[in-house]
C-alpha cells in the first residue's frame, strides 16, 4: 500500500465500524466512493473496542489503498494524532458532546452528526467552544442538500423506532434525555430543510399529542419480547407559525401509522401567487427526505431528475462545500443551536398553550 496523499483534508472518524450503520452504509462511501476523493482522505479511525477498531482499520485500508491507524477508547487519541486535519464524530447522541470538546480542544475542524448533542445547553456549549478555538464545523443536516430541495431553493409503524413499536437495540431512543425524540431527529431535520428554503421562524405555537402512551420492546426480528414501557415524548405535533420572509407556516406531523398502499408518508406543499410546489413520498422512511428523496411537482406536472437522487449523493454535497471553502449552505455547529432553541420553542408553546416569540 502507499501513504496517504498530501493535498487532501485527512480524515480522523470516530464511530466507523467495519459493518453496519449510517457511517458506514453512507458516510464512508461518500468519503471514499465518490467525487470526495480528491477533496478528502480517510487515515484513522476509531472506535469503542480494539478489536471493532482493528477491523474498522483492515476494512477501509483495502478500500482506500494505504494504511489507516486504528484508535480506540478515549477520543483524545485520534484528536490528537498530528496528521488528523478534521475529525468526523457519528456515535450516539449522548456521546456528541464529550467527543466533539476533545476534538476542538485539540483545534481540530471537526462533522457531527444531528442533534449534536442532547440538549440546546450541550449544543451550545459545542458552539462556544467552537468560537474560541477557531476551529470549522459542519452538522449532520444534509437535506439541504438533496437534488429536490436544491431545486425548490432555486425556483411511521413498520419502522420499529419510537412509537408504538421500538427495537430493543434502539431503546435509548425512548429516553428523552438521551435528546433523539421524533420532535428532535424527525420534526427537526424537517424543520431544517424548511428553513433552510423558506427562512426562519418569528414566532409560532404548537400542540402535541401522546397517543401511544405504551411501547412495545420488539426484538431483531420485530417480533414482542413481552416488554412494554411507558412512552415519554409526544408522538404527534402541530405547528403553526410565521416566517422572516411573511410565509405562514402549517405542519402535522405523526407516527404510528401503518404503510398501506398509496398512504404518503410525506407531503410538503408550498403554495404561492404563481403556482405549487409539492414534494411527496410514500417510502416506508419516506418522512425522513434528509435520507430519502421524494417525488418533486411543479403544478401538478412530475419533475424528473437525469440522475436520482440518494443519500450517499445528499452527504456528498456539504462534505465538499466544506473542503472548498466556500460559504455554501452546509449546516454547521451555530445552525444547531438554531434548531434547538426552535424544537425548545415548540415543546414550549405546546406545553404551556402559547405563542413563542423567536
Amino acid at each position: 500500500m502507499t501513504s496517504a496523499p498530501e493535498n487532501k483534508i485527512k480524515v480522523g472518524f470516530v464511530g466507523l465500524s467495519a459493518t453496519a450503520g449510517w457511517a458506514a452504509n453512507t458516510l464512508a462511501p461518500a468519503l471514499i466512493q465518490s467525487s470526495l476523493r480528491n477533496k478528502y482522505d480517510l487515515i484513522a479511525v476509531s472506535t469503542s473496542s480494539e478489536a471493532s477498531a482493528k477491523a474498522s482499520a483492515e476494512k477501509y485500508s483495502k478500500e482506500v489503498g494505504h494504511p489507516i491507524k486504528a484508535y480506540f477508547g478515549d477520543a483524545s487519541n485520534i484528536a490528537s494524532d498530528p496528521d488528523v486535519d478534521l475529525v468526523a464524530v457519528s456515535v450516539k447522541a449522548p456521546y456528541h458532546k464529550e467527543i466533539v470538546l476533545k476534538v476542538i480542544e485539540a483545534k481540530k475542524d471537526f462533522f457531527v452528526e444531528w442533534p449534536a448533542g442532547t440538549s440546546t445547553k450541550e449544543t451550545e456549549e459545542i458552539a462556544a467552544a467552537a468560537r474560541k478555538q477557531g476551529v470549522r464545523s459542519f452538522i449532520g443536516l444534509q437535506g439541504r442538500h438533496t437534488g429536490v430541495i436544491q431545486k425548490i431553493a432555486h425556483h411511521a409503524k413498520e419502522t420499529y423506532y419510537h412509537a408504538p413499536y421500538n427495537q430493543e437495540q434502539n431503546a435509548y431512543l425512548l429516553e428523552k434525555k438521551n435528546g433523539v425524540t421524533i420532535l428532535s431527529i424527525a420534526v427537526g431535520h424537517q424543520l431544517d430543510t424548511l428553513t433552510h428554503v423558506l427562512g426562519d421562524f418569528v414566532s409560532l405555537t404548537a400542540t402535541d399529542a401522546q397517543i401511544y402512551p405504551n411501547i412495545t420492546i420488539v426484538d431483531n426480528d420485530n417480533k414482542p419480547t413481552g416488554k412494554i414501557v411507558e412512552s415519554q415524548n409526544s408522538d404527534h405535533f402541530a405547528i403553526t407559525g410565521v416566517l422572516k420572509t411573511g410565509v405562514l407556516a402549517n405542519i402535522f406531523w405523526r407516527t404510528g401509522y401503518t404503510s398501506s398502499e398509496g398512504r404518503r408518508q410525506y407531503i410538503w406543499e408550498i403554495d404561492g401567487e404563481e403556482g405549487s410546489i409539492r414534494l411527496q413520498s410514500d417510502h416506508l422512511l419516506g418522512a425522513y427526505p434528509s435520507v430519502f428523496e421524494s417525488e418533486l411537482y411543479l403544478n401538478g406536472k412530475k419533475v424528473e431528475f437525469e440522475t436520482p437522487g440518494n443519500a450517499v449523493v445528499t452527504v456528498s454535497g456539504a462534505w465538499k462545500e466544506f473542503a472548498d471553502h466556500t460559504t455554501g449552505t452546509y449546516a454547521t455547529i451555530e445552525d444547531a443551536v438554531k434548531h434547538h432553541r426552535l424544537l425548545d420553542a415548540i415543546e414550549t408553546s405546546a406545553k404551556e398553550g402559547k405563542r413563542v416569540i423567536l
